[in-house]
């Protein structure tokens, strides 16, 4: 591989930028011993960094219209609204109480043996001369000899137990021709270093909604839950990708 000249400057700058930050943060945990930690001030949340623009699926726009001394209007399912999720882009509560436990536990053994014995008395007439084809004396009546034995044992066991206590909220993202709904939730939380994330999806009927505006995981066809994280402690749990492949790969 060649270096050249703007790779060196490239390197530079970089190793320079790095140190110049660290400078910079040291100087700044310096300058705050001995007293608490500044607030960050209050300033407009759209120009913070992290702020971006969320484009979510929203119901078409109805013409509503009043009839003359009315408390109705045209096309009103009740006098009240209801305030469960029914369109697009509404949000409803779903709550995950999952309490599982399997156990299993199975033996299988199985053994055999096999002996075979094959020879020709006449040898279509060549049996005395057998003794020109093999240097040690041949028995035409006891040829072939054969025996085999196998065997095989295997056990195996699972005990799991999994419990998982969690609520989220979704949004409806598309309405069914017979009415049911799909909706997808996603949650991130973010402790130092590690994301700690929820996922949830599938499809429920409206019927299925409580009066609270929520449903349960139960509820909820094809549902698809993930509960995980990621971040340097999840990276320090996991093998290296080198190992990854080499136990992919390694027949033995």
């Amino acid at each position: 591989m060649t270096i050249t000249s703007k790779s060196v400057l490239r390197i530079a700058a970089l190793s320079s930028l790095a140190m110049a930050l660290t400078a910079c943060n040291a100087a700044d945990r310096l300058k705050n011993i001995g007293k608490a930690p500044d607030l960050t001030p209050i300033e407009n949340p759209a120009h913070r960094a992290e702020a971006q623009t969320v484009s979510l699926p929203m119901p078409q726009a109805e013409n509503i219209s009043y009839q003359p001394n009315s408390l109705w209007r045209a096309g009103a399912r009740g006098f009240f609204k209801d305030q469960r999720a029914s369109a697009l882009g509404d949000i409803l509560t779903v709550t995950i109480e999952i309490t599982d436990k399997a156990e299993i536990e199975n033996t299988t053994e199985r053994s055999r043996a096999n002996s075979e014995d094959a020879g020709l008395d006449n040898l279509f007439g060549y049996a005395a001369n057998l003794d020109r084809l093999f240097p040690d004396e041949v028995d035409n009546a006891n040829l072939v000899g054969a025996d085999s034995t196998s065997s095989s044992r295997g056990a195996g066991s699972v005990d799991r137990e999994e419990t998982v206590n969690l609520t989220v909220a979704a949004i409806v993202t598309q309405i069914l021709p017979n009415g049911n709904m799909v909706i997808q939730g996603k949650q991130e939380v973010r402790v130092n270093f590690e994301v700690r994330e929820l996922l949830v999806a599938g499809v429920i009927r409206p019927e299925d909604i409580s009066n609270q505006n929520t449903i349960n995981h139960t509820q909820i066809a094809e549902a698809r839950i993930s509960y995980g994280g990621r971040g340097q402690i999840t990276d320090v749990q996991q093998p290296r990708y080198g190992q990854q492949v080499f136990d992919i790969i390694m027949p033995f």
